[in-house]
């Protein structure tokens, strides 16, 4: 492939960095993922022939180190792929904050927000006994995130706990709690619902710290 053939640093910076999903991969490592299929997991559209190869690139560069884990290969961020959170955490604020957010108007999947969820849990505010969320969203399958002491496991069927919770929502409902775009009241009018005792509906949002740039308001309400 031809590059840019400039000597600029941000080109060159681009011509390595610049490809479909590489920040991506970044940002799953960033946020925890080591082993393959984890990363594949917050990134569920990208083929594993391409994660392959993305990951590949940044061992190249040094941006990333490949290891054989006790499970298999695992990947980590070098000391030059962790100075590249500053980069994507502005990508990521100047996104939260100039780009519309209609999440019933976006082409977004279910199953990266409840991996983020599921690694953004608030244990030290969990009840000790080990439990189960529910999730019905849209007319997709049922999703079960098993809470307990220092773990939470997304799983395609109960395994094996109490159901404390079931939550049902159309998708852009629950997007729009989690990204920030409305607080959990907003989301209930939106249709969300949560059913279960009433302490634990009470509970329910003090459970996840929420989406990292939640925090970061819109510059402006565009039309």
């Amino acid at each position: 492939m031809t590059g840019y053939g400039q000597f600029c640093a941000i080109a060159r910076a681009h011509e390595v960095l610049g490809g479909r999903w590489t920040l991506l991969i970044v940002r799953e490592l960033l946020c925890g993922s080591r082993r393959f299929n984890d990363i594949r997991r917050g990134i569920p559209r990208i083929s594993r022939t391409m994660l392959s190869e993305r990951l590949q690139e940044l061992v190249l560069v040094g941006a990333v180190v490949r290891s054989d884990g006790s499970h298999g290969p695992e990947y980590g961020l070098t000391e030059s792929g962790r100075e590249l959170a500053g980069m994507v955490m502005a990508l990521g604020t100047w996104g939260q904050r100039w780009l519309p957010r209609r999440a019933k108007d976006e082409d977004i999947d279910a199953d990266p927000l409840l991996h983020d969820m599921q690694r953004r849990v608030n244990f030290a505010k969990l009840p000790r006994e080990p439990f189960v969320i529910r999730f019905e969203i849209d007319r997709q399958r049922p999703r079960f995130l098993l809470l307990r002491p220092g773990e939470a496991s997304l799983c395609g069927e109960n395994p094996g706990f109490p159901e404390t919770l079931a939550l049902r929502a159309r998708l852009p409902a629950l997007i729009a709690w989690w990204r920030g775009d409305t607080d959990f009241a907003g989301a209930q009018r939106l249709g969300l619902s949560l059913t279960g005792a009433k302490a634990d509906m009470r509970a329910f949002p003090t459970w996840f710290e929420r989406y990292l740039l939640a925090d970061v308001p819109p510059a402006r309400q565009r039309k």
